[in-house]
């Protein structure tokens, strides 16, 4: 499967002038609003989401809660499976 970059652009005005900590807010928001919906749609794995996201598999479960996302998806193969329940136990090895 080829791999690809997306950006993404949009523009709301007009708007009144926005404090950059507000803006810098709502920019990581959006961007974790985008992958979450891809993660939801199946696009990419839990593992592409966290590492798109910065956080760890523990804060992405959170996220996905918070934002009603099945923690298992019956889509999912068992290889893909097998690598999401490899990226857990590293990351509870790292904690241990």
């Amino acid at each position: 499967m080829a791999k690809l970059e997306i950006e993404v652009k949009f523009t709301i005005h007009p708007v009144a002038e926005i404090p950059a900590e507000h803006r810098a807010e709502a920019e990581r928001k959006a961007r974790q609003a985008f992958v979450l919906e891809l993660l939801r749609q199946g696009d990419i794995s839990g593992g592409k989401a966290a590492q798109l996201l910065g956080v760890d598999r523990w804060q992405l479960s959170e996220l996905m809660f918070a934002h009603g996302i099945p923690p298992f998806d019956d889509t999912q193969t068992t290889e893909e499976l097998e690598g999401e329940v490899a990226d857990c136990l590293r990351d509870l090895q790292r904690y241990h």
